[in-house]
């Protein structure tokens, strides 16, 4: 009953996270969801004990998908023409920035080798979500994106092989260079092969499915969704990484997306906005976790206990992180200082690097270097979102502001409704008909007020229904005034190149419009 209540809290945080960011949209929701998780933490409700956090359920039920749905954002032609860079970015800069990383932290003389490598092989991964959050609004150059999007996309298998070569050394007081190496080709090799294999099986069975006379669109978005949750699980049983499955199986589906998205439109559709869905939510969820555990991470003072050298820690794992990765992209990138700085603060930490740290505790890592352990994470993490998004103000350009976006999109959606109002009441409609369809309209533009609605909702609790002519009749009105916005439209993104943006956005929104009024089925007396 405890996780199940805990869930509905995440769920409910969450999207009360996503409807505030509505509200303050120069502020990213991850910040929202930060600050929402962190108010939740102290919530006396809460009583969730951080120590039985389950990094891997974690990881199988919110990051896989996350990963799995980024992969499929990608390109796999563009990933197999830069497979030499992307090595580059999450292996060899991986690797440096550990032994610089570990050397660091081992300097001060407060910690010992072995530990001071567990440290630096967690601050490691990036996260793509967390990324976003420090580049809202701004504009990213597409180099330094796509440098960055390939880095947290591959890069947490190496972080997790370091991991597991500091921990054995910390155990066992030695490092099996031989045995590391092996164990990191075996990871992502096979969760490249794993990912791929089960992923194209899958393919080949949803689209053998598709052409048969036992297809169900339902079945087939299901088999979807399932997909990264599956590939995660089957690699993991099979040791290999289970990051790089999902990420690999992503690129597959990509693929698979771009030839086959006519051959059944209304389930690619569907399946488009329930992974849009899924991930603000779980973008959210991550968000609200994160925050929610730095504050039970705060107040349990057996993990703090009253030593102040995590923050000088976290500190060390942060300015070792950038400082290195700015050297290697100005010397292997060619990137110049500019390029070089949104690279190298680009490399923001999250919700991989928190799960991470909270592995260390199911391994032979007493408890109080444990603690050390989530405590100076906890500080690198913080550092990453809070610099960049200061700095990123002043190296990045600005992006095109919401606000100014969506006004131009009002009032183009306004203009087109009219014209389509003027349609229908040329038409000869029954007074009841067109007074409905008139209001459906204005609808589109949120342009009727909430006691227009409740006039509305009575009028078709109280009335009857449409007889099949007045039936007819809408369906023709509709069919009329969605033509003359679709006209409109086409006669705008002739005159004015800017607004084509624009106008693809709301030729969209009339073809989702005309396509529910035409499939609208109700249950009749």
């Amino acid at each position: 009953m405890e996780i199940i209540i805990l869930l509905f809290e995440l769920v409910f945080f969450a999207v009360i996270s996503i409807i505030i960011a509505e509200m303050f949209v120069k502020v990213s929701m991850n910040y929202v969801s930060l600050i929402m998780g962190a108010v939740l933490g102290l919530l006396p409700v809460t009583t969730y004990d951080i120590r039985s956090f389950n990094p891997e359920v974690f990881m199988l039920l919110i990051v896989a998908p996350l990963l799995f749905f980024e992969g499929q954002a990608t390109f796999l032609n563009v990933v197999g023409k830069r497979v030499k860079q992307i090595f580059q970015v999450t292996v060899i800069m991986v690797l440096l920035c550990a032994i610089v990383a570990g050397f660091s932290s081992y300097a001060i003389g407060k910690i010992g080798l072995p530990l001071a490598f567990i440290l630096a092989a967690i601050s490691t991964p990036t996260d793509a979500t967390a990324t976003q959050s420090v580049t809202e609004g701004l504009k990213i150059p597409r180099r330094e994106g796509f440098f960055l999007k390939m880095e947290s996309l591959f890069n947490d298998a190496s972080g997790i092989i370091l991991l597991n070569m500091a921990v054995l050394w910390y155990i066992n007081g030695r490092i099996n260079y031989r045995e590391t190496l092996t164990d990191f080709m075996l990871s992502a090799g096979g969760g490249i092969v794993i990912g791929f294999i089960i992923a194209w099986i899958i393919v080949l069975f949803r689209q053998a499915l598709l052409r048969s006379s036992y297809n169900s669109v339902n079945a087939q978005v299901i088999i979807y969704l399932m997909t990264p949750f599956i590939i995660y699980y089957l690699a993991e049983e099979f040791h290999v990484s289970g990051i790089i499955a999902v990420v690999c199986a992503g690129l597959v589906h990509n693929a698979e997306t771009q030839r086959s998205r006519l051959a059944n439109a209304q389930m690619v559709y569907m399946g488009t906005n329930l992974v849009s869905i899924i991930t603000e939510l779980f973008n959210s969820i991550v968000f609200v976790i994160l925050g929610m555990m730095l504050v039970n991470i705060i107040k349990d003072e057996s993990i703090t206990y009253n030593s102040w050298i995590w923050i000088t820690l976290g500190a060390i794992l942060y300015l070792s992180n950038v400082i290195v990765r700015y050297i290697y992209g100005r010397i292997k990138f060619k990137m110049d200082n500019r390029a070089g700085w949104i690279f190298s603060l680009g490399g923001v930490h999250g919700a991989v690097t928190l799960s991470l740290a909270f592995t260390v505790a199911k391994t032979s890592v007493n408890s109080q270097d444990f603690s050390l352990v989530v405590m100076s994470e906890s500080v690198l993490i913080i550092l990453s979102m809070i610099v960049p998004t200061i700095i990123f103000r002043f190296i990045l350009e600005k992006d095109v502001s919401d606000e100014d976006g969506e006004k131009e999109l009002d009032e183009l959606r306004e203009e087109m409704i009219q014209q389509a109002i003027a349609t229908v009441q040329k038409m000869y409609l029954a007074k009841n008909v067109k007074q409905s369809v008139i209001f459906d309209l204005k609808s589109q533009n949120q342009n009727t007020i909430t006691r227009d609605f409740v006039k509305e909702w009575r009028n078709a609790v109280r009335h009857p229904q449409y007889t099949e002519a007045e039936k007819e009749m809408e369906r023709r009105a509709f069919i009329n005034a969605f033509y003359q916005e679709r006209q409109y439209l086409d006669m705008i993104s002739q005159k004015e190149a800017r607004y084509e943006k624009y106008v693809y956005h709301l030729y969209s929104e009339i073809l989702l419009a005309e396509s529910i009024v035409l499939n609208s089925e109700f249950v009749e007396e």
